[in-house]
C-alpha cells in the first residue's frame, strides 16, 4: 500500500475512570490545525470500557470522527490490550498522522503501537507543524511536502531538534502535556461514531491486576492554576519558599520551581517548570529567583502575564517577562505580598472579589507613601506593578523597580 493511502489526523483519546484526561482536548486542538493545513479531518480513538457515552464531549472538542473500541479488557490501562488496540485501528483506518499524549500512559503505549506498525516515533514534541523535508531543499535529494514536522528538546534540552518520517506512515508522535491548547468547546457538537474491536484474547503478555490503590496526595497540579509564583536557585534555601508560599496564598495561586531548585532537594518535582518538567500556561506567572535559562522559559513563556524579581538586572528572564523588579527578592516578595493583602481585603468589602481570580482592577491602590522609600524609581514603579497583576493588559511593558541603597 503507499503512502498516499493513509489519510486523516487521528488522536487517542486518553480517558481514566471513564473520564476523559486534558491532553486528549490538547491534541484535539492541534490535530485541527494540522487537518486544515492537509485537507483532511480530524479521528478522536477513543479506548475503554463503556466509554461510548464520552463520544459526544470529544466533537466538542473539535473530533470530527470517533473511533471506539469498547471491551471489557480495556477497563484499566493495560500495555498489551490498549496495544493491539489502537495497532488493529491503525492497521484498519490506515491514519496518516498518529497523536498520542506524553503521559505515563501515552509514553508507555506510544512506542509500543509504532514498533507494532513499523514506523517510526518522535516522544515529547513541543511544535508540531506541516512543512517541507529536508527543511531546505538539498541538491540531488528529493524535498517532499506536507510532511508532519515534529519538534523536541534533545540533549537535556541543549538543542531543539525537527524531525520527520516520510518514509512511513502513520507520522507519529507524543506530545507533552501543557503544550498544545485546547479549542473552545462547541456545544451541542456531534461526531460520527465508528465501533470497532478487533478482538481480545489474553494471553502471557496480559497483566492481571490484582488491586487498584488510588495514591492520595495533597500536591495541587501546576498546570491547572490561573497564578502561580515560581522560585529558583535564587531563592536561597528551601526554607526561604516559605514567603513565596505566602504570596501565592494571598493571590490564590500555586507555587512552583525551575530544575534547580528539583535537582538541590528543595522541591518535588511534580511543581517543576521547564522542558524537563511541565508546561504551563498560567494568567500570572512569577518568576522569583530565576535566571531564565531557556529550558525553563519553554515551559512558561505562554503565560498571559510574567512578573521577573531577580537581583540581576542582565538576567535574561527580564527579556520574557512584562514586568520586571531589579532587586532583593527577600525585602521585595514580602512587601509585595502585604501590599497584595490590602487589596483583596479591599476587594472582598467592596464585593468586587471572584471565587478564583482577583476581577481586574483599573484603579491604582499604591501610592509613593505606601511603599518604603527603599523602593522608589521616580515613580510608583512597584503600585503599577500591582496594578499590572490584577489588571493584566496584552500591550507588553518591563518595568523595573531599583533598589536605593
Amino acid at each position: 500500500m503507499g503512502l498516499e493511502e493513509y489519510k486523516g489526523v487521528y488522536v487517542f483519546a486518553q480517558q481514566v475512570d471513564n473520564e476523559l484526561s486534558g491532553i486528549a482536548f490538547e491534541l484535539l486542538g492541534k490535530a485541527k490545525d494540522l487537518a486544515k493545513d492537509l485537507d483532511t479531518d480530524v479521528t478522536a480513538v477513543l479506548i475503554g470500557s463503556e466509554v461510548k457515552d464520552l463520544a459526544d464531549e470529544l466533537a466538542a472538542y473539535g473530533a470530527d470522527k470517533v473511533i471506539v473500541v469498547d471491551d471489557p479488557e480495556l477497563k484499566e490501562y493495560r500495555t498489551e490490550p490498549y496495544t493491539h488496540a489502537l495497532a488493529s485501528v491503525i492497521n484498519e483506518y490506515k491514519p496518516e498522522i498518529m497523536l498520542v499524549g506524553a503521559t505515563a500512559i501515552g509514553r508507555d503505549l506510544g512506542p509500543r503501537v509504532s514498533a507494532r506498525v513499523a514506523t517510526g516515533l518522535t516522544a515529547d514534541c513541543t511544535v508540531l507543524e506541516i512543512g517541507d523535508f529536508p527543511l531546505v531543499a538539498i541538491p540531488g535529494r528529493e524535498q517532499k511536502h506536507n510532511q508532519l514536522l515534529m519538534t523536541r528538546p534533545a540533549f537535556g534540552g541543549n538543542t531543539i531538534a525537527t524531525i520527520a518520517c516520510p518514509d512511513n506512515r502513520p507520522q507519529m508522535a507524543t506530545v507533552r502535556p501543557g503544550v498544545m491548547q485546547a479549542i473552545d468547546k462547541i456545544e451541542g457538537a456531534k461526531a460520527e461514531v465508528i465501533e470497532f474491536n478487533p478482538g481480545f484474547t489474553p494471553d502471557n503478555k496480559y497483566v492481571e491486576i490484582m488491586e487498584v490503590v488510588k495514591s492520595v496526595t495533597d500536591v495541587v497540579d501546576i498546570m491547572d492554576a490561573n497564578i502561580l509564583v515560581s522560585g529558583g536557585r535564587g531563592v536561597g534555601s528551601p526554607e526561604n519558599f516559605k514567603i513565596l508560599e505566602d504570596l501565592a496564598e494571598v493571590l490564590g495561586g500555586e507555587v512552583s520551581c525551575s530544575r534547580a531548585v528539583v535537582d538541590a532537594g528543595w522541591k518535588p518535582r511534580d511543581i517543576q517548570v521547564g522542558q524537563t518538567g511541565k508546561t504551563v500556561r498560567p494568567n500570572v506567572y512569577f518568576a522569583i529567583g530565576i535566571s531564565g535559562a531557556i529550558q525553563h522559559v519553554a515551559g512558561m513563556e505562554e503565560a498571559d502575564i510574567i512578573v521577573a524579581i531577580n537581583k540581576d538586572d542582565t538576567a535574561p528572564i527580564f527579556d520574557v517577562a512584562d514586568y520586571g523588579i531589579v532587586g532583593d527578592l527577600n525585602k521585595i516578595v514580602p512587601m509585595l505580598t502585604e501590599q497584595l493583602k490590602a487589596v483583596v481585603k479591599y476587594l472582598s468589602a467592596s464585593k468586587k472579589l471572584t471565587k478564583e481570580v482577583l476581577h481586574p482592577c483599573r484603579t491604582s491602590f499604591a501610592t509613593e507613601s505606601s511603599i518604603k522609600n527603599s523602593y522608589v524609581n521616580n515613580s510608583c514603579l512597584l503600585g503599577k506593578t500591582l496594578t499590572a497583576i490584577l489588571s493584566p493588559s496584552k500591550q507588553r511593558r518591563n518595568i523595573k523597580c531599583f533598589q536605593q541603597n
